[in-house]
């Protein structure tokens, strides 16, 4: 396999399927391609991918999450309202091609499937980002950075531990590469795969903060920090 295509949902599902949430496929066609490019959001070039989309969907009980090989309609009102949650292909297709994220991957064809999972609804004190650099896991960072979870402080290094041991099951199915993996730690510390994205570029550091480090040292696990507390006089002045 060509590393460079991994972080690709159909390359490494096939890889790590048991990490993961059951995904089906849908194979786009280069003018389905184009339409979601284009931000189509109906009409006859959308009817037959709508058909397969619906086929593949009827699989799945209760509402699903769609998204494309390589990124996720993150950028919607309907993610940001039902995190994705869908119950038809129609609305799956739309907020797909609503997404700008969605419309300049499309436009520079870099995938032709959309990937289709069951809807599960995630403790956002829970999904990580991990930093595996040459092969070998570097780093961990809180996912949302909303705020500081203070329940997350007690367990930390028991989540670094769970990660190093999920890395440690993996590592050998994977290319010899840089990448970027989001995963989710359930409360019985079972890990779930959500994504592999690209080392770098887009991607964000998040708790990171950039690229330009020294990924030669393992920075463990780094979580959002407390709110300061500011005690005595304090005067202020705008």
């Amino acid at each position: 396999m060509n590393g460079n295509d991994f972080y690709k949902v159909h390359s490494w599902y096939p890889e790590l399927a048991e990490y993961t949430l059951i995904t089906s496929f849908v194979k786009l066609k280069p003018d389905e391609v184009k339409s979601l490019a284009e931000g189509i959001i109906k009409g006859p070039e959308i009817s037959h991918v709508i058909k397969r989309l619906k086929q593949c969907m009827a699989n799945i009980s209760g509402s699903s999450f769609v998204s494309t090989d390589v990124c996720s309609p993150t950028d919607t009102e309907r993610y940001a309202a039902k995190h994705g949650s869908v119950h038809s292909a129609r609305s799956a297709w739309r907020f797909l091609a609503k997404s700008e994220k969605v419309r300049v991957a499309a436009a520079a064809g870099e995938f032709d499937y959309l990937a289709v999972r069951p809807y599960r609804r995630m403790n956002q004190t829970r999904e990580f980002r991990l930093f595996i650099h040459e092969g070998e896991l570097k780093a961990m960072s809180q996912y949302w950075l909303i705020r500081h979870f203070r329940r997350l402080e007690g367990i930390k290094e028991k989540l670094w531990e769970r990660a190093q041991e999920f890395f440690d099951e993996i590592y050998w199915r994977l290319p010899n590469q840089s990448m970027v993996m989001d995963i989710y730690i359930t409360s019985d510390y079972q890990v779930i795969l959500i994504d592999i994205n690209k080392w770098g570029g887009f991607t964000d550091p998040l708790l990171l903060r950039k690229w330009e480090r020294d990924w030669s040292e393992v920075s463990g696990i780094s979580l959002m920090p407390s709110p300061t507390k500011i005690f005595g006089n304090v005067n202020v002045s705008f």
